[in-house]
């Protein structure tokens, strides 16, 4: 595990040498969230439109995003998989810059949250999907193991549940389970995962939970903090 900036760290690994890069990078919606007039500041204790990392204006962001892929690109190994978590609204940007940076794109799917947050239900449908979005580096098709069935782009599970919350409550945290149905589909044992956005540490410790090798980069040192707790906890459990 690192702490620093993503592309800083990543910049520091040797080409070609990790099998898979599972993230959830900021998905630049604070500045939209704010013009909305939301208020969710006092619906979520560090609500991401409110936290202060996730309010670029959308070409900085736009140029952050194609120096992080591009640095994937270059450490992933050849049929390597990309799994990016992402608002519905930067798809269509994620997808243009994965393209340009020597990435296939497979599909985008949705993670479907059973117990979403009922805000405004009386007046809109309720927010309940989330995108992640699915590439390989220069082929058509990586890893892929579907165990027989056909395995759809839709996951479902609840929200982040408190046993995995209770370790520093990160605004955008996954779940254990959305990440190790991941893992388990587009990596083998032994692989080595990557995550540049690690925030409290999840995709690092569905990683090691599933016996694979993991790399986890963070910049906020609280969050690095915790991360690194979440696997030390799991030493002789795993």
């Amino acid at each position: 595990m690192y702490l620093g900036d993503s592309v800083k760290v990543m910049e520091q690994l040797k080409d070609c040498s990790i099998d898979c890069i599972i993230t959830d990078p900021p998905y630049n919606l604070g500045l939209f969230m704010h013009k909305r007039n939301t208020n969710l500041v006092k619906m979520r204790e560090n609500q991401f439109a409110y936290a202060g990392w996730d309010n670029l204006e959308y070409n900085k962001w736009r140029e952050c995003m194609n120096v992080f892929l591009k640095q994937s690109h270059r450490v992933l190994k050849k049929s390597g998989t990309l799994i990016i978590f992402m608002s519905i609204l930067k798809v269509e940007t994620i997808f243009q810059l994965a393209q340009e940076n020597g990435f296939y794109y497979k599909t985008t799917g949705i993670w479907h949250k059973t117990n979403p947050m009922p805000r405004n239900y009386k007046l809109q449908f309720v927010n309940s999907t989330e995108c992640w979005m699915y590439f390989v580096k220069d082929d058509t098709t990586g890893t892929f193991n579907y165990d027989g069935k056909p395995r759809h782009d839709f996951l479902e599970s609840s929200l982040t549940p408190m046993s995995e919350k209770k370790y520093g409550k990160h605004p955008t945290q996954k779940p254990i389970k959305i990440l190790t149905e991941l893992i388990k589909r587009v990596t083998n044992k032994g692989d080595a995962i990557l995550d540049p956005f690690m925030g409290s540490g999840s995709t690092c410790v569905a990683s090691a939970m599933l016996d694979r090798k993991y790399i986890g980069i963070e910049i906020n040192e609280e969050y690095y903090k915790i991360a690194k707790q979440r696997i030390e906890s799991l030493e002789g459990k795993v």
